[in-house]
């Protein structure tokens, strides 16, 4: 029998916005005839970018590479609000950005640069008494939701085009960026939304070396 040249392994793959994590994995699954696969670490359906796949006895490695600290490219809108801080849902606030200058968003950002505290969002898979915290949002609750400690190494604004501004951000484990966004948008007065998001990085592992999904075959 001939040798399955994806078993074993750890593979990387370039999510197309749309997809769940879960959607990669069943797909590479069926794809690649492998029953052990598992992925280390969930993107947004409305994200892209780098996916690791890992195969076989590879999947042992999943909590390993689930630790490594992560790097992302994006933007955002400046002066809207949703309850899950993207276009997920409606934006239900909009306020006025007038006043704002360059150099209070580049001061702001830079106020989010270390070791901080931070709120997973309401629409979030983070488990509230053995449900998804997504789950209870949507149907109108609010999930009581505890501050975690997340590590900022980078927080880069590289492009204004108000509404919209552009970022670069380099974090550890578990940092929401949509809680990120939110929370510089409240600092600034004027809320914020998640408008793109690309993981480029999970530890030493590049979406630049990343395959597309219909690559594997």
């Amino acid at each position: 029998m001939k040798e399955n040249p994806y078993l074993d392994k750890v593979l990387l793959v370039n999510k197309p916005v749309g997809w769940t994590s879960f959607d990669v994995v069943n797909k590479l699954r069926k794809t690649l005839h492998i029953k052990k696969i598992g992925h280390s670490g969930t993107l947004d359906p409305l994200a892209t970018g780098l996916l690791v796949i890992c195969t076989g006895k590879m999947t042992k490695k999943i909590p390993e590479l689930t630790g490594l600290d992560k790097e992302y490219t994006g933007a955002l809108l400046l002066g809207q609000s949703s309850p899950s801080h993207d276009r997920e849902t409606e934006v239900n606030e909009v306020r006025d950005i007038s006043g704002i200058m360059p150099d209070k968003i580049l001061n702001a950002a830079s106020l989010f640069v270390g070791s901080i505290e931070q709120i997973p969002p309401a629409h979030s898979a983070v488990k509230v008494e053995g449900k998804r915290a997504y789950q209870l949002a949507r149907k109108g609750e609010l999930p009581e939701l505890k501050p975690r400690t997340v590590v900022i190494h980078a927080f880069e604004i590289t492009g204004i085009n108000l509404p919209e501004v552009r970022f670069r951000v380099a974090c550890s484990k578990g940092t929401y960026i949509r809680s990120l966004v939110r929370d510089l948008g409240e600092k600034l007065g004027t809320g914020a939304i998640l408008t793109e998001l690309c993981r480029t990085r999970i530890g030493n592992y590049h979406l630049a070396d990343a395959q597309s999904i219909e690559s594997f075959t």
